[in-house]
């Protein structure tokens, strides 16, 4: 047994515990953001799991318009706290401005990851289960749909057949593939 024996079960731990929080909280600016239904379950779900560290930081940070800027704050320090928690464990160090950029690079990852699965869900549901309504597909259409309707505006009438979200799809690797590598690339520089 190599040295990675015990680090790699810790590390494991450690990101999903953290990624699975910080998603949370994520889910929970975007449903704000894009006004989706508050009583839904799902998101009076989010509101009860991450309203502990929110009301302490809506003190000190306030809103910006529909921006609720504490949660993206809180979602970036969980996202510095768990890569640095990892680096450590791996005994790695790095300065505090590259940890701060690669967890902002991670963040912003999660948050266009977050849109590819919805719209990938919401597609797959109206498929099987077309003009259904439940909390899940509420949830799901509200957090697409603004994205959806600006690429259902510049795209023609395709007869019935809604392209959008391929189109949309497409936009959202496209960015992750423009914007990310630069940001992991001055990460490597500054660390």
């Amino acid at each position: 047994m190599g040295s990675n024996y015990m680090t790699d079960p810790i590390v494991f731990l450690i990101d999903t515990l953290f990624s699975l929080y910080i998603l949370a909280v994520a889910l929970r600016f975007l449903l704000q953001w894009t006004q989706a239904d508050f009583y839904n379950p799902v998101s009076q779900f989010l509101v009860k799991i991450t309203h502990p560290p929110l009301r302490i930081l809506r003190r000190f940070i306030p809103s910006i318009g529909r921006i609720d800027s504490s949660s993206l704050v809180l979602a970036l320090l969980l996202q510095i706290v768990a890569n640095f928690s990892i680096l450590a464990i791996k005994g790695l160090s790095v300065s505090f401005v590259a940890l701060t950029l690669l967890s902002f690079t991670d963040l912003l990852k999660m948050l266009i990851d977050i849109f590819v699965y919805a719209i990938f869900a919401g597609a797959i549901l109206s498929w099987f289960a077309p003009g259904s309504y439940g909390s899940a597909s509420s949830i799901l259409y509200s957090l697409t749909d603004p994205l959806l309707n600006v690429c259902r505006k510049v795209l023609p009438d395709m007869g019935g057949i809604d392209l959008s979200p391929l189109v949309a799809l497409v936009l959202l690797q496209l960015t992750k593939m423009m914007i990310l590598p630069p940001l992991h690339q001055l990460v490597s520089l500054l660390g």
